[in-house]
């Protein structure tokens, strides 16, 4: 009976630790995706550069039922139903994948006390992903390399994974504070 009633409260406290990782882990990814579109519709609306266009995401997440995972150059390729759809869903989605995946390796201490540096190299390692499967997938090449201007793609894209650091930073203190008002 005892050793029922400690699994039972193990599996109550892994629940609950669970059940907090993962609301935290949507909110503060959500929160860090919010706040890198934000900075695309700054830099749009600022300086007149253009955001990155998540219905090409969708297409592509679209063609993968056909068995088609890489494209010559996914802007010829034809539209999907529902791509943009998708493709925002997705973005979204990644958000909240990295975040989980940046508490698991950052740990508790992390969401108790959020830091900046942290969260930041965190965004700017998961450029890697679009440096090296998305942009080659697409068509566009290892790190945009078949792009117009390469060097400018990087940058911007760099830019945009430093933001969704800074979005975790901004987001994992929010988060802190809803805990501890509503907890």
């Amino acid at each position: 009976a005892q050793a029922r009633k400690i699994h039972q409260g193990i599996n109550r406290c892994l629940m609950n630790n669970l059940g907090i990782f993962f609301i935290g882990a949507s909110l503060i990814g959500f929160g860090a995706t919010l706040i890198t579109d934000l900075w695309a519709l700054f830099l749009k609306r600022t300086f007149k550069i253009a955001a990155p266009n998540y219905c090409l995401v969708g297409r592509w997440l679209r063609t993968m039922p056909e068995g088609i995972f890489r494209h010559s150059n996914i802007t010829s390729t034809p539209q999907k139903s529902a791509e943009c759809t998708v493709g925002w869903i997705a973005h979204y989605m990644i958000g909240i994948t990295f975040t989980a995946a940046f508490l698991a390796l950052a740990g508790n201490t992390w969401l108790l006390r959020p830091t900046l540096i942290p969260a930041i190299l965190f965004g700017v390692v998961t450029v890697s992903m679009p440096f090296f499967i998305m942009q080659p997938a697409f068509g566009l090449g290892c790190a945009a390399s078949k792009t117009p201007n390469p060097t400018q793609a990087r940058l911007r894209s760099l830019m945009n994974h430093a933001a969704f650091g800074v979005g975790l930073y901004l987001s994992g203190w929010l988060v802190n504070w809803l805990l501890k008002v509503y907890a």
